[in-house]
């Protein structure tokens, strides 16, 4: 009996083939411990391999820009401390510089140089976090050990000079909260002194690391095209070859008096991520030294800013006309002129931009943030694709977001 071969219905066949490569919807966060914060990541999954990556924010809520329009200047200061939480110094001094810049008022030397060192500072504090964080993410528990405890030692320095470890609120329009306590800087030094051997340390924990390595080259490639693109700053755009910081093309509080080298990576991936922020600190050191070495004598705040500047305590209970300086500030706020301006710093996470729109008056009609964090998750649904779930860990380590500036 001859056997008969029947072939299959084209449409039983498609629905088949349809069923087998079935994907999978996931939802990765808000609750996770591998997106740094409230991210949540709606995947979709064929297999291991993500085929699609919607990031979601807005789970703070935060409304800062138009808490700024509800208060006076130097209000919104602390406010600012909770952009990138994890270097309040740096967000003081750029939102600081950005209303001075409105008022045209130029700050003395020894702010500047103040402002610097402890931008400076918070930029080692936030880099050894991310890095602390990241080798969590790729299983290298032994770096988050050593990058906190250099942490605590920049904490109690901050707590020294400014009153808090955490939010600082440190800069005043026209200058800053206090003057450097006596010392302070020496033992800054001192710990610049103390902490570069420890850093070579941590990084040779996982510069060639074969597990390390394994999890971070090749993966999440952004190319120096797609950096410029997507609005991609700080390290993230420098791991791309893309050489932009603004502490050397557009310099602001005194960073053309000292040398220091950028670094730039070739190939863009997770790797040249890493170690462009292992560079930085070194460099970061680098420029505390210097500034320290030529630190300058002089006021910490801008003495012929009268309608900006509260006047100094003592004079405040000793005379009349100083009493009434200071309640109208802070009453009223700092006075400023009518006009507009934007003024952007390199902060550890990219360019942290102020748009300050002003009528006069002591409160802004506008302003607008332009977050670094923001931008640099806009590539996520393009990153993300092709690539394994477990590199999208890696992926998002590399990056060190902040979602408290991004949800601004």
């Amino acid at each position: 009996m001859a056997t008969e071969f029947s072939f299959p219905d084209p449409a039983a066949k498609a629905a088949t083939a349809e069923f087998e490569t079935e994907k999978m919807s996931l939802s990765m966060g808000p609750s996770h411990p591998s997106t740094h914060g409230v991210l949540r990541l709606q995947l979709e999954l064929d297999g291991e391999i993500v085929t699609k990556c919607d990031p979601v924010i807005g789970y703070l809520h935060r409304g800062d820009e138009k808490i700024a329009e509800n208060m006076t200047y130097n209000q919104f200061v602390p406010y600012t401390d909770r952009l990138d939480y994890i270097a309040p110094l740096a967000n003081n001094m750029a939102y600081a510089i950005a209303v001075e810049r409105l008022a045209k008022l130029e700050v003395p030397a020894r702010c500047q140089a103040i402002r610097l060192i402890t931008a400076e500072m918070a930029r080692l504090s936030s880099h050894l976090l991310g890095l602390g964080a990241f080798g969590i993410d790729t299983g290298a528990w032994t770096v988050f050990m050593y990058t906190f405890t250099e942490r605590e030692k920049l904490y109690k320095l901050f707590e020294e000079l400014t009153g808090a470890r955490f939010t600082t609120s440190y800069s005043r329009i026209g200058g800053l909260q206090r003057d450097v306590p006596e010392g302070w800087t020496g033992r800054v030094d001192a710990f610049c002194d103390q902490f570069l051997p420890i850093l070579e340390e941590i990084l040779a924990l996982l510069t060639r690391n074969k597990i390390f390595m394994d999890r971070t080259v090749g993966v999440g490639v952004i190319t120096k095209e797609d950096a410029i693109a997507y609005g991609i700053t700080g390290p993230n755009a420098r791991g791309s070859g893309l050489g932009l910081d603004l502490r050397k093309d557009k310099p602001y509080s005194g960073y053309e008096q000292y040398e220091f080298d950028v670094p730039v990576g070739t190939t863009g991936d997770s790797y040249d991520r890493y170690l462009v922020r292992g560079e930085e600190m070194r460099q970061s050191v680098r420029i505390i030294k210097q500034a320290i070495a030529k630190f300058p004598g002089g006021p910490w705040f801008a003495t012929e800013a009268r309608k900006i500047f509260a006047p100094p305590k003592d004079k405040v209970l000793t005379s009349m006309e100083e009493l009434i300086q200071n309640f109208m500030i802070v009453t009223e706020g700092p006075q400023m002129p009518a006009g507009e301006v934007y003024f952007e710093a390199e902060n550890p996470k990219g360019v942290l931009g102020f748009y300050v729109v002003s009528k006069g008056g002591g409160v802004p009609w506008r302003l607008k943030i332009r977050s670094p964090s923001f931008c640099n998750l806009s590539i996520l649904p393009k990153l993300c694709v092709g690539s394994l779930i477990s590199d999208v860990v890696a992926i998002l380590g590399s990056l060190d977001f902040v979602m408290g500036e991004c949800d601004r």
